[in-house]
């Protein structure tokens, strides 16, 4: 069941910053040893309404971001989206707050944006929380996972990165455009059934309303095919970030065996967890097994 307080836009304590020459507007609630919450596509700083709260109540900073283009951030003037340009977004964030080190917690797209970050500004990061991201191949660890998700899953990432325009020019309503990101809260199984009502289901896909919002948004797809569409080349592999690794198993768009995997990429590990009757959102789906894990895994930054 969603509760209906759960669904208030204006929650939580937000604050809007220039960042690299854009609007981006942050949640920014508690104190303490800063949690940077990077949501993923199609998500906004709205995924993470399960676990503002309850992570600052813990005794941490929790610092939710809407990336350049999604929900109340501006679309970046240079036009760029890709996983790069998050990341520095985020650095000029962090500096913007007056914050130091922060710990990285994400899925999806933000998952790859917290792996770059970590590898490009290591200095940055206390540790990491990771969940149903996008990885690096690593070909000699790899070999023999499961390392494709169905074929069936993928339409919308080819469409998405190689056919952008026409997409959008065919959601050319405000109606039609939210009924394509509930889609991907619904029956592309993305999700483990029964965890968004359809009123949560409208409370996630309302900021996809605005068609240029939605088009930047495509730009991460588009930088995996098209380098034209890429500010500069990510800083993906091997992770030696101390990381906390989950999967929500319900997911059928991620990577069968995403644990195996991750397990890879990050040597330095706690798990990886399996979450039973949880997918992709997993911050939204399994918002308490999120929350506890964070709060244990990071017990020793939070002062007595």
């Amino acid at each position: 069941m969603t509760d209906s307080a759960e669904l208030d836009p204006a929650r939580f304590r937000v604050r809007a910053v220039s960042v690299r020459g854009s609007k981006q507007v942050t949640v920014d609630e508690g104190s303490g040893p800063a949690l940077l919450l990077v949501h993923g596509w199609p998500e906004t700083k709205r995924i993470w309404w399960r676990n503002v709260a309850p992570l600052a109540a813990a005794g941490f900073r929790v610092i939710a971001p809407d990336l350049r283009g999604f929900g109340e951030s501006d679309v970046a003037p240079n036009g760029f989206a890709d996983t790069p340009s998050h990341s520095r977004d985020l650095l000029a964030l962090c500096d913007s707050l007056g914050v130091g080190k922060v710990v990285l917690v994400g899925g999806d797209l933000g998952g790859a944006v917290i792996q770059d970050f970590s590898l490009r500004f290591p200095e940055r990061v206390e540790r990491l929380v990771i969940f149903n991201s996008p990885l690096p191949y690593l070909k000699d660890k790899m070999a023999g996972m499961r390392t494709r998700p169905a074929a069936e899953a993928s339409d919308y990432f080819v469409r998405q990165g190689t056919d952008a325009d026409s997409l959008a020019r065919e959601l050319d309503t405000a109606e039609k455009r939210r009924r394509y990101i509930a889609t991907f809260y619904g029956p592309r199984f993305w999700a483990h059934p029964g965890h968004f009502t359809r009123e949560a289901v409208d409370f996630m896909s309302e900021p996809f309303a605005d068609g240029a919002k939605l088009r930047s948004g495509f730009g991460a797809y588009e930088s995996v095919f098209k380098a034209e569409k890429r500010s500069e080349s990510p800083v993906l592999g091997p992770n030696p970030t101390h990381a906390l690794i989950l999967f929500g198993t319900s997911d059928h768009v991620i990577y069968p065996e995403f644990d195996r995997m991750a397990a890879e990429v990050f040597p330095d590990h706690v798990g990886p967890f399996l979450v039973r009757d949880a997918g992709h959102f997993l911050q939204w789906e399994a918002a308490d097994v999120l929350n506890g894990a964070i709060r244990a895994f990071c017990r020793d930054l939070v002062k007595k």
